[in-house]
């Protein structure tokens, strides 16, 4: 979209009247909580689904390399933030063996022809949580920054022309536009900065959509836990540091700087008066409390949402406003017909992975847990909203290493990572078996995942020792980041579409 097209387009979207916008949100949450007393969005089986995010490098030198437009239709994904970024989503499907192998088969199906497609330009596709080398010829604090005005909207030069990304920077939303991490500091016009990250997030359609809190609840309990093992973004493009020593900047690393990234560059300063809208959320005791809680969230951009033929176009001001609503665990409610409505838990905090099996292990991990938790009424369920939430930044801190609080099945305390992560993976296991998946089958979806607490080995770890062993032995950090970097595109080049992280060990 040209530029001058696209300031008007972002300037119409600004110009929406936010007051009647919000009535007609409020009204629509109203509707929509009828059709979930009325079972509208009830369904007879558990269904999963994830999302997962790439960038693109230049294959010859690793280097960032911005996504030409047709070859990303080409590949069937979709665009995200930035011109690097490349995005898809399964299908959801049963949680079942079945319904688990094909949404591996799916993902394998979408990324095994792109790589194939990609490498005739050059480009080799990446998972992984957080970029660390600019663009051949560019720093990352130009690529980050980078933007013009035209007609009075800023329009930020490597970000995709989708009128809501570029509408948040102009918006009066009070966005920090900001990058606030360990040594790394700066200051943007534009919310491109989030383009530093890429993630994964699994979705779990509950049962009975009037049983959404308790499933909600549980899985703010266990956010940390599955963090600290999924933890893959310790380290930045080596020019956003400030001017300190490179041990120390290696010692102060956090496992997990996507969550820093997320929340820096689009909550409001601390001063300001608006309320963060990335953040640990609340936990709810009704499932009317998660849909108010939407409908109360700021509006970054209302507009004026155009109705389609969709079963959820009933509420679709409601749902525009869930696009913006940027908790860590999220209730999301919607589909396109009345037959395929849905209410559902998408699990926010997770980085892209190294390979695809590790991705569906998340998948696997976290809907079993979510089927096994509520029916074994897991007294976890009682450690506090404030001890989970402390646990959750711990876990973006340290990964394996944090430590977090915990109540066994048995009702006793536990600050022991093993015997957390470990009851994860057995009521994971047991959750899977009550979908019908046999024991070995149940196990060998979690195994990726359980080899990584018995190695004590994280794909944040692996890059924090690769980088630290290579300082330690008088490597300037910069090198030794994209040393690092080069060793795991390497390495994911073989194990990407077939293979396991654990399997670099």
């Amino acid at each position: 979209m040209p530029d001058l097209e696209l300031a008007a387009a972002v300037r119409e979207a600004l110009a929406v009247d936010d007051d009647e916008f919000r009535s007609q949100a409020r009204a629509e949450a109203d509707q929509l909580k009828s059709e979930v007393k009325e079972g509208t969005f009830d369904n007879t089986q558990a269904l999963v689904g994830l999302e997962l995010e790439l960038y693109a490098v230049d294959a010859r030198t690793d280097a960032l390399r911005r996504m030409p437009r047709g070859l990303l239709g080409l590949i069937g994904f979709e665009k995200e933030l930035g011109l690097h970024n490349a995005e898809m989503q399964t299908t959801p499907l049963p949680l079942t063996t079945y319904g688990l192998d094909a949404q591996e088969k799916e993902i394998q199906a979408h990324i095994a022809p792109a790589i194939e497609k990609t490498a005739a330009e050059d480009i080799q596709l990446v998972s992984d949580g957080m970029w660390t080398v600019p663009p051949t010829g560019e720093t990352a604090t130009e690529y980050l920054t980078d933007a013009i005005e035209q007609d009075g909207v800023r329009i930020a030069t490597n970000m995709s022309d989708a009128v809501r990304y570029h509408a948040m920077a102009n918006s009066e939303y009070p966005a920090g536009c900001r990058l606030d991490a360990p040594h790394v500091t700066l200051d943007t016009e534009t919310v491109m900065p989030e383009s530093l990250i890429t993630s994964i997030q699994p979705h779990y359609q509950v049962p009975h959509a009037p049983d959404l809190a308790e499933y909600f609840n549980y899985a703010l309990r266990v956010a940390a836990p599955l963090l600290a093992v999924g933890v893959n973004s310790p380290f930045f493009p080596p020019d956003l540091y400030d001017d300190a020593p490179d041990a120390e900047i290696v010692s102060d690393a956090h496992m997990e700087n996507r969550i820093h990234v997320f929340e820096s560059v689009l909550n409001p300063p601390s001063e300001a008066e608006e309320n963060p809208k990335v953040c640990f959320p609340p936990e709810f005791e009704t499932v009317d409390e998660a849909i108010d809680d939407i409908v109360e969230d700021t509006c970054i951009v209302p507009v004026n949402v155009p109705e389609l033929d969709r079963f959820d176009d009933s509420f679709r001001h409601f749902r525009h406003k869930h696009g913006s609503y940027w908790r860590w665990v999220r209730p999301v409610f919607d589909g396109s017909s009345r037959s395929s409505a849905n209410a559902r838990i998408e699990f926010r905090p997770l980085p892209a992975q190294p390979t695809v099996r590790d991705c569906i292990a998340f998948e696997a991990v976290f809907a079993g847990l979510m089927e096994s938790l509520p029916r074994r009424e897991h007294p976890i369920a009682q450690l506090s909203w404030a001890d989970a939430k402390q646990n959750f930044y711990a876990a973006v801190e340290d990964g394996l290493q944090a430590d977090l609080s915990w109540i066994t099945a048995d009702g006793e305390e536990t600050t022991a990572i093993d015997e957390i992560c470990g009851e994860c993976f057995e009521f994971a296991r047991d959750g899977l078996e009550l979908r019908g998946l046999s024991t070995d089958e149940a196990r060998r979806y979690i195994r990726p995942l359980r080899e990584r607490l018995d190695r004590r080995t994280t794909p944040a770890r692996w890059k924090h020792e690769h980088v630290r062993a290579s300082v330690e032995g008088g490597v300037p950090l910069p090198e030794a980041i994209w040393g690092m970097q080069a060793e795991y595109i390497d390495r994911q080049a073989d194990t990407l579409v077939e293979g396991c992280f654990t399997d670099w060990l």
